[in-house]
């Protein structure tokens, strides 16, 4: 599912609805044709949506990449959206990304090395088992068995991925995350546990709505004690990390806008503190919040806990009704704003020249275990 939604133009600032700039993007994709595909993440700012050939989540866009024809494969979006789309992708297309430095700041609060070091002390305080070390992964916990399940969210990095793949672990997104912990939960065992990276507040909003206690989640830190007693006790482990932009939503906003419209209905992201979550009327993926904006009756005023460039383009597109961005100061992406039209127009002019640059390349490895990872969330959901 892909939104197409009007381009609210006049929240740009000039630099971003530049002429000249989009007329040489618009000039370098007719000059490639069918060779290309431009995916554009719905936090990119409208500047770079206008010249999206799809727009979605991270997932879905490395998708129907993979299921395209397409040999140039341009992902607007942060660094690990990118390998997603190029483990995911044939090796006769190539994934570029207009600027290499648009990382994500939850996705780089979980790093291997800080992974590797929690599994092997959490196995080692806890007595339970990896479960690698059985013949079939894949397989729930028998009477007696305790593992230790990995589950990275797709906003994670593919050597994170690969990990979890080899450890009998999976993939989530927000959209499945419940379906995708329950399976986790069933394969560690009554006694097992469940480390959850590398966001807290997706994994604790998932939890508590499954009827997991908070008591029986533990926050994990990496380089800090942890309460052996709440790690022994825990069923969940949830990694310390959080969205920059998500953390910014608080209850006195949503308090503020019902005091000013009692009516308005309000609708976060998962990545939303628990808090947050709990004093909205609803929450979900990028793909929820749109749809629940589409379903609103004519004359709602939506506060919407999520980026403000797609808070905008569904303001635009559903002028019947008020949908507002939550944190009045606004809060944009800051990795996503990295990719500018400039660096876009610039590396499609190099495509045209025959030069490639700016490639995300997986080893064969490292996409291998990765994909595994990926193919048990697809089996779970599908």
């Amino acid at each position: 599912m892909t939104l197409e939604l009007p381009i609210a133009a006049s929240s740009l600032p000039a630099v971003e609805s530049d002429a000249e700039t989009s007329s040489r993007i618009a000039a370098a994709k007719r000059e490639l044709g069918d060779r290309l595909m431009i995916l554009g993440h719905h936090y990119q700012r409208d500047g770079i949506v206008e010249h999206a050939d799809v727009t979605g989540d991270s997932f879905l866009l490395s998708k129907l990449a993979a299921e395209s024809d397409a040999e140039l494969i341009v992902f607007c979006g942060v660094h690990f959206m990118a390998e997603s789309a190029d483990i995911l992708t044939r090796p006769s297309q190539t994934v570029m990304m207009p600027n290499t430095r648009a990382g994500c700041s939850m996705a780089d609060m979980a790093t291997l090395v800080d992974v590797e070091e929690a599994w092997e002390i959490i196995l080692e305080e806890t007595g339970i088992s990896d479960p690698a070390e059985r013949s079939d992964p894949e397989q729930p916990a028998g009477e007696g068995e305790a593992f230790l399940v990995p589950v990275t969210y797709m906003n994670s990095a593919a050597d994170l991925k690969a990990f979890v793949g080899e450890h009998g672990g999976v993939v989530c997104t927000s959209t499945n995350a419940k379906g995708v912990l329950e399976w986790a939960l069933k394969r560690a065992g009554k006694d097992g546990k469940v480390l959850f990276f590398p966001d807290q507040h997706l994994g604790r909003n998932t939890g508590l709505g499954m009827g997991i206690g908070a008591d029986e989640m533990v926050v994990w830190s990496p380089r800090e004690e942890c309460d052996l007693d709440e790690l022994d006790e825990a069923k969940l482990i949830l990694w310390y990390g959080y969205c920059s932009v998500h953390q910014r939503f608080n209850t006195a906003q949503i308090d503020e806008l019902r005091s000013e419209q009692p009516d308005a209905l309000i609708v976060v992201h998962p990545e939303c503190p628990q808090a947050v979550v709990e004093a909205a009327d609803a929450s979900g993926s990028t793909e929820m919040i749109i749809s629940f904006c589409r379903d609103a009756p004519t004359g709602s005023v939506i506060g919407v806990g999520t980026e403000i460039h797609l808070v905008q383009r569904l303001d635009a597109a559903y002028p019947d009704k008020d949908i507002r961005c939550l944190d009045g100061t606004i809060c944009p992406c800051s990795t996503m704003y990295m990719i500018h039209p400039a660096f876009l127009a610039d590396l499609l002019e190099t495509l045209v020249k025959g030069e490639y640059r700016n490639i995300i390349s997986i080893d064969s490895q490292t996409a291998d275990s990765a994909l595994l990872a990926l193919d048990r969330m697809l089996a779970i959901t599908s």
